[in-house]
């Protein structure tokens, strides 16, 4: 088992940033992807961005590319995401999951209880 806090959400103007957070314990760590969600009532679930177990890869959505950046480190068992230049449409809960793939799919093994975001005009 896998167990996976986040942190760091809260409201922003728009143009602002935040830096989300998510501590994991219970498993190796470095056994992981990793990845943040978010999920908005009108769009669903999206992935915004994945990292593999090194962090030398990453990915993101066309939405975020840009402006977020994930990280992670394998010695605090904490994979981040920087937001940066937010937008309103960046609003919704971003969750972070892990999961035995090299890469983030979109069924990963464990998710986080989610982190709220709001970003006003």
């Amino acid at each position: 088992q896998l167990q996976l806090v986040e942190s760091g959400g809260g409201s922003v103007q728009a143009g602002g940033s935040l830096r989300l957070s998510c501590a994991a314990s219970g498993n190796i760590f470095s056994n992981y992807s990793m990845g943040w969600f978010r999920q908005d009532p009108r769009l669903g679930r999206e992935l915004v961005g994945g990292i593999d177990w090194s962090g030398a890869n990453t990915h993101y959505a066309g939405s975020v590319a840009g402006r977020f950046t994930i990280s992670r480190d394998n010695v605090k068992n904490t994979v981040y995401l920087q937001m940066n230049s937010l937008k309103p449409e960046d609003t919704g809960v971003y969750y972070c999951a892990a999961d035995l793939a090299m890469m983030i799919t979109n069924y990963p093994d464990y998710w986080g209880q989610g982190t709220q975001v709001t970003v006003s005009s």
